[in-house]
């Protein structure tokens, strides 16, 4: 998501350094060249206007200060801007109601609801501790009602039945009985999707609306829908009273106009972002973070967290301890990094939240693919035992029986293998006060001023 915008914003953003102070004359360009960059990202053109105009007003005459160019002064700018266009700062589901609270989903059919649902319900188990039931009021798709059965037994979240012979308002009133007997927190509410907004369809959730009185109205929208996706959420926020939106297929869409124009459009916060196919792919949208992202400083927060939650913590420790013991770094334990990587999304999803990512070369992205990540699994996995405990005893005619089980060729085993011994010099490091050392060569390699300006935003390829 972003990657067009990051890009075009990063050649920009670099033009205007090495300059004293901003003014009208030097920064036209800059601002023509973002407006150009924000339009082709498919951001709605009254946003683009308001953004270019708050820019443009804050940056002129700003003195630079002894320690930023102007570059940096602008980017400044530009990312406070591109916050307060998504909504300054995260806003949590407001549950504080007499369980269990109502958290009812409306949108568009094929917008992801019913995926959102089973996301949402794993989110608020897993990480709020909360008891979660999910109910389907769409009559019109008997299919729907069987998704969400089978995503709520995949979750282990409660699941109540419904049948297409029912009414809406029925099912959802028999769910929130259901819930209250079994002391659930939250009942998520998947609704029936149309086509297209329609008067009928309105009325129908509506009415839904008024019968249950949700503590939450959410509007699931496909980012992939472009500016469309902020008109359809207009349309709903002025049948519903919407309390927040959903944005899902985030990582299949390059431009994310989407996530710039529903805010302003709607005035409704974007409370969540669908960042891929995977059940636990639901992530709280923080403004702050995503225009970091889109400026090329990476989301560091996010990679934090996600790692807290998804590495193994126990098999970390042993590794560590094995290190810290002499024992070596082995192939078995090379696998199990990679899959604790796939269990974050892929190399590339963690790539993505790293700063100056964006700027990688296509050759460097190409080589980082998770299909190399997968290859390299599949050569380890027809290894022996005792090949992956001793990489070095891996020659010719090993080589050729692993190459043929894994359906690689023989320069991949190679490849693999070069590729374990660098990993094993950077653990050996690691050791005895090396991860101290590895940490200052870090930092000697970041730009003055840390993670500041076009200079460390975007390296020179």
């Amino acid at each position: 998501m972003f990657e067009n915008l990051s890009e075009r914003l990063g050649q920009t953003l670099k033009n205007i350094s090495g300059k004293g102070r901003l003014t009208e004359d030097n920064i036209k360009d800059t601002l023509r060249e973002v407006r150009m960059a924000l339009l082709e990202a498919d951001v709605a053109l009254p946003v683009v206007r308001e953004f270019i105009a708050n820019v443009k007003e804050r940056a002129v005459g700003v003195e630079v200060s002894k320690n930023l160019n102007p570059g940096q002064v602008f980017i400044k700018i530009v990312q406070s801007e591109l916050e307060a266009v998504m909504g300054s700062a995260n806003e949590t589901l407001n549950l504080a109601a007499q369980p269990p609270a109502v958290v009812l989903m409306a949108g568009l059919q094929g917008a992801g609801k019913t995926t959102s649902v089973g996301k949402l319900a794993k989110l608020l188990k897993d990480r709020q501790k909360k008891k979660v039931m999910v109910v389907s009021a769409d009559v019109y798709r008997p299919a729907a009602i069987k998704q969400l059965e089978t995503l709520a037994n995949d979750v282990g979240v409660e699941f109540f039945p419904s049948s297409a012979d029912q009414k809406p308002i029925d099912i959802v009133n028999g769910a929130i009985e259901s819930a209250k007997k079994q002391f659930a927190d939250v009942l998520l509410v998947d609704t029936a999707g149309r086509l297209h907004v329609d008067g009928e369809m309105m009325q129908e959730i509506q009415a839904l609306h008024k019968a249950v009185n949700p503590v939450e109205t959410l509007f699931v929208v496909d980012a992939m829908t472009g500016q469309d996706a902020a008109n359809t959420a207009k349309a709903f926020n002025e049948s519903l009273p919407l309390t927040g939106v959903i944005l899902t297929k985030a990582d299949g869409d390059a431009r994310g106009g989407a996530a710039l124009s529903v805010r302003h459009i709607t005035g409704k916060p974007i409370k969540f972002i669908g960042m891929g196919e995977k059940i636990d792919a639901l992530e709280p949208f923080h403004p702050d973070r995503i225009a970091s992202r889109i400026l090329g400083m990476g989301d560091v927060l996010s990679l934090i967290e996600e790692v807290e939650r998804k590495v193994d913590k126990d098999k970390a420790q042993k590794l560590a301890s094995k290190v810290q013991k002499g024992k070596g770094f082995d192939l078995q334990d090379f696998k199990e990094q990679l899959e604790q990587m796939r269990n974050m999304g892929g190399m590339m999803s963690m790539l993505d939240k790293l700063p100056g990512m964006g700027n990688m070369t296509d050759q460097i992205k190409d080589k980082a693919n998770d299909k190399s990540f997968n290859q390299m699994e599949a050569i380890i996995n027809s290894m022996t035992p005792a090949e992956r405990e001793r990489p070095d005893i891996i020659k010719g005619s090993r080589k050729r029986r692993i190459a043929a089980g894994s359906g690689t060729q023989i320069q991949d085993v190679n490849r693999l293998l070069k590729q374990f011994t660098q990993m094993q010099k950077m653990m050996k490091k690691m050791t005895g006060g090396g991860m101290g050392k590895m940490m200052k060569k870090m930092k000697g390699m970041m730009p003055p001023g840390g993670m500041g300006g076009p200079g460390g935003f975007f390296p020179k390829r």
